[in-house]
């Protein structure tokens, strides 16, 4: 007998919201009257938290001390109940358009555990292969020179600048194979270790680099060939759902260019050409690329996804905060971005003295851990909560989240993520470095690992 999942009043509740965003008559519904619809379905707890399925397709939660409503995934299987609150108080950012709700649902897992799936890795490689036998002369490395020798054509950065910008989260296995067939064209080790290979997140403007200097050095037939690898490079990536929602977002923005010819002929300038590929990204592919867009946005994205990958354990807003205590904040401006639950249980830890445990150092040499001297690399996770996912996918899911909240926290801030992974990260690795990597034909992501639209 199959089993049935317990009633939800959240989940009632937003596909209710759901179903009225998807009804055609919600377009021709002016804002004030989407608040007045929306003001009578708001969701309060016994705590009185107050909880509104909005923009985005996601939850938000009103922070009492200040009228705001952040992004916040909900309790669920807590009861609650319905409310009516004012609509005029509802801000235009919590209202969904329509389209935001038709988002590509993605996956939060690193590539730590679950494995690429062979069929994805071997095309790649092809195509690599393929990139590798171009001249140099022809493609310039005009992006990613550190990590790829000065030899290395373009073509080769654009496959690796594809895969790492398409990413959720780009922490993969030092043994992951689709990052060990680039291991002839790199100058250098990659950022990590052998078992962990902490990747950064390059922006857009390194790929629109690569196409642009062709442009301007007048070879429009190489700055094409550039825009299909990439193109290349993403439609490969689309099987995998950790890399699919970006993936569609670059396709949409630079397979304009293979099919009208002398579209971004114009665009000599990187930036420029960037400002013109995210033109062209449709609304519903938008949340991909807040990154680029919204360093703010994407951050509170971030978090929301931690949060939710974290609902295995009993406070998941407490074992949130534990990982958002590796984030460096000299200037104090994080707690203003969570929501008063997290905000609390983070204010909890810096006045115990365990925040910023990783990220607030300096180390010696570039990118290794110093123990034993103030402001030095902690790779011990705080003492105050132990993150126990119960299985191998959780586990890569938490991770994952947790390594894109630092990406989303550095892109805003400016802040360096260490090269072996913040604290709370590299406590997680240790607990299932003895475990061997999964074989899958393909990424499905059950729904502890998902990113709902």
């Amino acid at each position: 007998m199959t089993a049935v999942r317990p009633w939800d009043v959240f989940t009632s509740a937003e596909a209710e919201i759901r179903a009225m965003v998807a009804d055609p008559r919600w377009q021709a519904l002016s804002p004030p009257d989407r608040a007045h619809v929306l003001a009578t379905r708001i969701l309060v707890t016994p705590d009185g938290d107050r909880w509104l399925f909005g923009a985005h397709a996601r939850w938000h939660l009103h922070d009492p001390a200040d009228g705001r409503w952040l992004l916040a995934p909900p309790p669920r299987g807590t009861w609650a109940r319905q409310v009516h609150h004012p609509a005029a108080v509802l801000p235009d950012e919590v209202i969904p358009r329509g389209s935001d709700f038709h988002a590509e649902p993605g996956s939060t897992q690193a590539f730590i555990g679950p494995d690429v799936a062979e069929s994805l890795t071997e095309r790649v490689r092809v195509l690599l292969r393929a990139s590798g036998l171009k001249s140099e002369l022809d493609y310039p490395l005009t992006a990613f020179d550190d990590i790829f020798a000065s030899d290395v054509p373009s073509t080769v950065a654009a496959v690796w600048g594809t895969i790492m910008w398409c990413a959720y989260a780009p922490a993969f296995d030092g043994n992951e194979r689709l990052i060990t067939v680039f291991g002839e064209y790199l100058r250098r080790p990659l950022p990590g270790d052998e078992w962990v290979r902490w990747l950064p997140a390059p922006p857009l403007l390194d790929l629109a680099t690569l196409v642009a200097e062709r442009l301007r050095a007048g070879k429009p037939r190489a700055a094409l060939r550039l825009a299909a690898v990439m193109a290349d490079t993403a439609q490969i990536l689309l099987s995998d759902t950790r890399f699919r929602p970006r993936a569609l977002a670059l396709l949409t923005m630079v397979e304009p260019m293979l099919r009208h010819s002398g579209i971004d002929d114009a665009h000599v300038d990187e930036e420029t050409l960037r400002q013109a590929w995210l033109r062209r990204c449709p609304a519903r592919l938008c949340r991909a690329t807040f990154a680029e867009s919204d360093p703010a946005a994407h951050f509170s994205h971030a978090v929301y996804d931690l949060v939710d990958a974290l609902r295995f354990a009993p406070k998941p807003p407490a074992a949130a905060a534990v990982l958002l205590a590796d984030l460096s904040d000299s200037r104090g401006v994080l707690p203003a971005l969570l929501d008063h639950r997290l905000r609390r249980a983070y204010e909890g830890l810096r006045q115990a003295g365990l925040t910023g445990t990783s990220a607030r150092e300096r180390t010696e040499p570039d990118g290794f851990p110093v123990q034993g001297r103030p402001g030095g690399v902690s790779t011990a996770p705080a003492p105050v909560l132990e993150i126990a996912p119960p299985d191998r996918g959780s586990t890569a899911a938490v991770l994952g989240a947790a390594y894109a909240v630092g990406l989303a926290w550095g892109g805003l801030t400016g802040a360096r993520v260490p090269e072996r992974g913040l604290a709370g990260q590299a406590a997680l690795v240790r607990k299932i470095i003895h475990e061997r990597d999964d074989r899958h034909t393909g990424h499905t992501q059950s729904t502890n690992t998902d990113i709902s639209p």
